[in-house]
């Protein structure tokens, strides 16, 4: 009985809570709380670049794919964040009207004097694809307000000759007094410098690459940074989404020595990675460093379901660390508890079938999630976790069955909506509980399990239903602690970006005149 009426006050808050605060107006029913997404409709690529943290002011670039003199070019739109959360958009300066050509992915990087630098594709830099150049471009100031004119990158082989070499997605990085720059594919490419404008060709990025990788990935939106001990590659593959190799830095070699690697990226039922509609749920990723050590990533969520597949949304932050173990960690940006207010907590929920019955499904309404942005932290007993079979389902009702993310300590691995990702309850240290957190911005649903493994899902019927529910199958669960929280929009800066359109890039040449949209 008792549980009962503090389950019935978890959903009654819930419901009486309903726009305690309220998002700023937006008419596109598409338009998300707390996600970063671009104000301008439909848009792509939608890749992140050149992430930087100056002076206490977070950058980002994205790609946006626009008209440019009667054809189709690329340029690097700029949003700006005290947060990583709360977002400003900036009149576009890396496009083709100051480059003289299109900006495909790369990354930003600081020189030795401390000035902001991007490394990029140049799409149409050359007469021909084959012969377009990556490029790299200084900024002017700290507030990325003007740049520099684009160079590109020659390099030459030790006897002064141009390699043969693919041109394509690059990174920069210092190691000491030396620049390092990846030219990306299927066989990546290492260049060094000591000035950014004389560049040596070394040969093989990687000194050999690990037997879980397949032969035709390739190597493209490379980051490739210092974590802890580390080195970590961050990447995609463009059939399989997003990766990362775990490794060290060989001085003498000057190569990457990877010893793991693995996926964040998984299909979904239904997904062909040979169709044309592969599997890129967590594409192109990018990363920043912040001021207090915090290595930060987002991920272009390229296939969502329509009519989300041409919309750019960037999943939220997730903050990555090595464990004791040595193994990656994946959390959510901590700025995000800042969002939270109106929590509901209740501890020792039993979810059993009906006395009386053995075997079978048991479902317990757990709450009424009558708003559109919420986070959701579920606590599980370690033993339980690891014998029985244990649900949740969002956005349904005895109608709907809603999204269901489940834990499956079978199979070790954990499935939300159509997709499964691995991930053991038996591989925790002993003594831990599994900790899940769920963050629902509308139809978009993350869920990072235990900083472990994370998984993207959308469910675009999510107005029709609001329950919160549990499921056990065949034996009783007792859910330790569930707590959940409203969660505060940050979009004003979307919506005067949906209104203003400052980061309209220009369409045709230099006459200042820039056509409508």
């Amino acid at each position: 009985m008792k549980t009962c009426r503090k389950l019935a006050l978890i959903t009654g808050l819930l419901a009486t809570a309903s726009g305690v605060v309220a998002a700023d107006h937006v008419d596109d029913p598409l338009a998300l709380n707390f996600h970063l997404m671009h104000p301008g409709g439909e848009s792509l690529p939608g890749d992140p670049n050149a992430a930087f943290h100056l002076d206490g002011t977070f950058h980002l670039h994205y790609i946006l794919r626009h008209e440019w003199q009667g054809k189709r070019s690329f340029s690097y739109i700029h949003v700006t964040s005290p947060d990583m959360l709360h977002w400003t958009w900036h009149p576009t300066k890396l496009q083709p009207s100051f480059t003289g050509h299109g900006m495909y992915s790369g990354t930003g990087f600081l020189t030795r004097e401390g000035k902001p630098a991007v490394i990029y594709h140049g799409e149409g830099s050359g007469s021909s694809r084959e012969s377009s150049r990556n490029q790299i471009a200084v900024a002017k100031d700290r507030r990325l307000s003007a740049w520099e004119r684009p160079f590109p990158v020659e390099p030459k082989t030790a006897d002064g000759q141009e390699p043969e070499m693919r041109h394509w997605d690059p990174d920069c990085f210092l190691i000491g007094d030396t620049y390092y720059a990846i030219s990306g594919g299927r066989n990546p490419t290492v260049l060094k410098s000591n000035d950014l404008r004389n560049w040596t060709y070394l040969g093989n990025f990687l000194k050999h690459d690990l037997a879980d990788v397949d032969k035709d990935e390739d190597i493209s939106c490379a980051n490739f940074f210092p974590i802890d001990d580390r080195w970590m590659l961050l990447c995609i593959s463009h059939p399989l989404g997003c990766r990362y190799y775990l490794g060290d830095w060989d001085t003498e070699t000057e190569q990457f020595v990877p010893e793991m690697h693995a996926r964040m990226n998984w299909r979904r039922d239904g997904q062909d990675p040979h169709s044309a509609h592969k599997p890129r749920d967590v594409f192109a990723p990018e990363s920043v460093l912040t001021s207090d050590g915090r290595r930060v990533m987002w991920a272009w969520l390229a296939t969502l379901d329509d009519p989300l597949s041409r919309k750019t949304i960037q999943s939220l932050p997730r903050e990555l660390s090595l464990g004791d173990d040595g193994g990656l960690r994946i959390k959510p940006l901590r700025e995000l508890e800042s969002l939270r207010h109106t929590l509901v907590s209740h501890e020792n929920i039993d979810v059993a079938p009906a006395t009386g019955t053995a075997g079978g499904e048991a479902t317990k309404r757990l709450a009424d999630l009558n708003g559109d942005a919420f986070e959701i932290r579920i606590t599980i007993d370690r033993g339980q976790a690891e014998q029985n079979r244990l649900a949740f389902r969002l956005f349904a009702d005895e109608k709907n069955k809603g999204l269901p993310i489940d834990l499956q300590p079978d199979s070790g691995t954990l499935r939300v909506g159509g997709t499964e990702a691995p991930f053991a309850v038996a591989d925790l240290p002993p003594g831990q509980d599994v900790e899940l957190r769920i963050f629902i911005d509308k139809y978009l649903v993350e869920v990072f399990a235990h900083d472990r493994q994370a998984i993207v899902a959308a469910h675009m019927d999510w107005r029709a239903a609001s329950g919160f529910n549990a499921c056990t199958c065949g034996a009783p669960t007792t859910i330790t602690k569930i707590e959940i929280w409203r969660m505060k929009p940050t979009n004003k800066g979307y919506v005067e970006a949906r209104n203003n359109r400052i980061w309209e890039p220009d369409t045709v040449a230099a006459s200042g005149v820039r056509a409508t949209r």
